[in-house]
């Protein structure tokens, strides 16, 4: 099982940043698509601390086309000698429609696709296979000398995709490389719902597990002192109380017995009362969607808790604590 961390950093301060990860012990990085590009960053990532696997996890798809994210992936496949992981994600439809501007519709569908347009981009490019690939949503039939950027000596970015609802993740079976579990997930749903989804995709692929990773993001809870623990807690109940605010991800809390709760999260988003979200995620719901604890108890009740199903285990904690006590974590985690 490989460690992963958040990177966060912006494109002046990345190169310290990944460095400074590197010496804590992660084996790779991983962007979200945020308040910045998710890609750029990553280039000097691989430049900095060349020893990290990078990944995008995840880049929002479809306000890009699938040509566009080849390139882009490419160069970064190129670039950090095999290390980059193209993950993607299809966001909610506010999103989609109201911030990127782009059309909404048929979402699994149209990532299926845009996933297999992917791939037959990659082929054509390492194997000289004809680019013929024509579909509902998107078609790409032409690839001249002077656009092909020809074989990559690394071969082609795995395609991980990030997904919640169940169609979405069998797409992920059906045709990625693996499956970003979202951070707003729980140990219920995720053996109840998620990995059967998972399932009944490579099923219809005709894959096997061992084809597939799977990355589980875990919320962690920790931290040097009491107050640290306090401080770290109340952080993230704003984070669940955000997450759970969006009826996309009532799922989850469906399966821990929290549904009933989202519709009026969702009211108060809608008002605009953000502040007020946290209040609502009680002790409970920390257990169900977060690892808490001391220090020396995160390494092995994240093992328990997730060590016979995630390939790659990415740590989520929005908050300060040392470098000294996630060193000391990870290097658990390893052992």
């Amino acid at each position: 099982m490989k460690i992963d961390g958040p990177f966060y950093a912006q494109l002046g301060g990345a190169a310290a940043e990944a460095a400074r990860l590197a010496a804590i012990g992660y084996d790779g990085v991983y962007t979200l698509e945020g308040s910045w590009d998710p890609f750029l960053p990553l280039a000097l990532a691989s430049e900095h601390a060349p020893q990290l696997d990078i990944a995008t996890g995840i880049a929002v798809a479809f306000p890009r086309n699938p040509m566009h994210l080849a390139y882009q992936a490419w160069d970064l496949q190129t670039f950090s000698k095999g290390r980059f992981l193209l993950g993607i994600g299809s966001q909610v439809k506010a999103h989609i429609e109201n911030r990127f501007g782009v059309e909404f519709s048929h979402p699994a569908a149209r990532m299926r696709e845009y996933i297999q347009a992917l791939k037959a981009i990659f082929a054509c490019w390492q194997d000289g296979s004809r680019l013929d690939f024509s579909g509902e949503y998107y078609r790409h039939t032409l690839m001249t000398p002077m656009f092909n950027p020809g074989p990559n000596p690394f071969g082609p970015p795995p395609v991980l995709l990030g997904a919640l609802g169940p169609l979405m993740t069998e797409v992920a079976g059906e045709v990625a490389d693996g499956l970003i579990v979202h951070p707003f997930s729980n140990l219920p749903f995720l053996t109840g719902a998620a990995l059967p989804a998972v399932t009944r995709g490579l099923a219809r692929a005709g894959r096997q597990r061992e084809d597939f990773t799977l990355q589980i993001n875990a919320i962690v809870i920790t931290g040097d002192s009491d107050e640290a623990r306090a401080a770290a807690t109340e952080s993230v109940r704003g984070l669940l109380g955000f997450y759970a605010s969006t009826p996309a991800y009532r799922p989850p809390m469906d399966a821990v017995g929290y549904g009933e709760l989202q519709p009026e999260l969702n009211r108060l988003s809608k008002e605009g009362r953000w502040q007020e979200l946290g209040a609502y995620i009680d002790e409970p719901f920390l257990d169900a969607f977060t690892t808490r604890g001391r220090p020396g108890e995160i390494a092995g009740k994240l093992r328990d808790k997730y060590g016979d199903h995630a390939d790659r285990l990415a740590i989520y904690a929005p908050y300060a604590a040392p470098d000294a006590m996630w060193q000391g974590i990870i290097a658990q985690l390893k052992r």
